[in-house]
């Protein structure tokens, strides 16, 4: 993994989870033969799976399948969910479809029983823990039924072990940037052809915005080589704000919908992505229900209002705290844009809290809160050999032109900023890694549902 996994809560899933992790490599090996041996001793239960969209990208992926789900499940069906990683629990990563309703994460005792199948059919043999992970998504929702499967890549796309499915209803590739540059390569559009591994022959594809020319044209490329039916936003498909509304079009016509209850003008796009892909798999989502998912949709995390708890009493009262996973430089920009937006709308003082593993580049992160962020607090990531050095990552802050003080945790950070603030409530952002965000979410006693 490019991380540590948060230990979840005790549970028999998470149990035998941390056998595996105690037998197998934690780290990213990427290949599919090992994946490939382990589904054909289970029956290849990719193989008989609804219809799959299948989502890659380095930033935005994780919007695009919250979307995709939230409107899908507003037009009545039954929808699978695998993300990762997870936030605070492993269940988190598979979310099982309900006909007429939500979702719900598998419970405890059925996740236990496949992990356990699954690592008895693999027998002992080398393989990483993701890829197990992974080959107990496809058994579990192979064995539950349902109208359609969003399926999040984990790294990467080529070799990822999501990419065993050999005719996805459509393959998403949400916006490209450098990330993971040790395992895909050191430019975009190295990392964009490691991406574009998922389409496959004849199957529709729908590429989302890309800021970086090269990124699209590669992925534009890719999909033409291998004869797919493929729609670029800003050419084929579009969304923008207009008098406070969500206005969508594409090739179907135009729509005048709510904005998204994601915050963040990037969301829009992402939005896009999700509702194209939706129409590329053959479904027809009234906008009743493409309505309804912009303003139910739900991803934690991401741009999150940390909601009250124990970790958020901490701070000055009456202060804004989000969370938001975010950890490259692509997302830096997001959620640096995302910050002014609600700085015009009601000025706050912006203070950062931020924790970062060593395989990011804070330098390109911090850059983009230059001139915006008033205070930044660096911290550790508990429980990680990964993590950077708080003292370390302020540097690479105060290198970006930010005021910054490094402390041992976001709870000092909060009392400090109680301190510092008194009587101001500031705009607090606590972000820098999906794993810090776990953290912050699992010590506030908020964890995802």
């Amino acid at each position: 993994m490019a991380g540590p996994l948060l230990p979840a809560a005790h549970s028999e899933a998470a149990g035998e989870i941390d056998t595996l992790l105690a037998l197998h490599p934690k780290g990213f090996d990427l290949s599919l033969e090992r994946i490939t041996r382990l589904l054909a001793r289970l029956g290849n239960p990719q193989d008989r799976l609804p219809p799959i969209i299948h989502i890659a990208g380095t930033n935005g992926k994780g919007s695009a399948t919250a979307f995709t789900r939230a409107i899908l499940e507003a037009d009545g069906h039954a929808v699978h969910v695998h993300t990762s990683p997870h936030l605070v629990h492993w269940h988190e990563r598979y979310r099982i479809g309900v006909k007429g309703g939500r979702g719900t994460l598998v419970e405890d005792a059925v996740l236990a029983d496949a992990v356990r199948r699954v690592a008895a059919a693999n027998d002992g043999q080398s393989i990483t823990v993701f890829e197990i992970l992974t080959a107990v998504t496809f058994l579990l929702f192979a064995e539950h039924p349902a109208d359609v499967v969003v399926l999040e890549v984990g790294l990467g796309g080529r070799f990822d072990a999501t990419n065993v499915i050999t005719k996805p209803a459509v393959s998403v590739i949400m916006p490209i940037s450098l990330d993971h540059q040790a395992f895909l390569g050191d430019r975009v559009e190295l990392i964009a052809a490691e991406k574009a591994g998922i389409m496959k022959r004849g199957c529709p594809v729908v590429i989302g915005a890309q800021e970086d020319e090269g990124a699209r044209a590669v992925l534009i490329e890719a999909a033409e080589r291998l004869a797919c039916p493929y729609t670029v936003y800003g050419q084929d498909f579009l969304a923008y704000e207009e008098f406070g509304r969500l206005i969508y079009q594409d090739e179907f016509g135009l729509s005048d919908l709510p904005l998204p209850r994601l915050s963040g003008r990037h969301q829009y796009a992402n939005a896009a992505a999700a509702i194209r892909a939706v129409k590329a798999t053959g479904l027809q989502p009234s906008d009743a229900a493409i309505e309804k998912g912009l303003v139910t949709v739900e991803w934690a995390g991401r741009m999150q209002r940390l909601p009250a708890g124990r970790l958020a009493g901490l701070a000055p009262k009456h202060a804004e705290i989000w969370i938001d996973g975010g950890h490259n430089p692509g997302a830096g920009k997001v959620v640096a844009e995302t910050m002014v937006g609600m700085e015009e709308r009601d000025p706050r003082p912006l203070v950062l809290i931020i924790g970062m593993i060593n395989t990011k580049d804070p330098l390109g992160y911090f850059t983009a809160f230059a001139g915006l962020a008033e205070q930044v607090f660096t911290v550790p990531i508990r429980g990680s050999d990964a993590s950077i050095d708080a003292v370390a990552l302020a540097e690479d802050a105060a290198d970006a032109g930010l005021k910054v003080e490094a402390v041992s945790s976001v709870a000092e950070a909060l009392a400090t900023i109680a301190v510092l603030f008194d009587g101001n409530a500031p705009r607090i952002l606590i972000g820098g890694s999906l794993y810090l965000v776990g953290e912050v979410l699992a010590e506030n006693g908020t964890p995802p549902r």
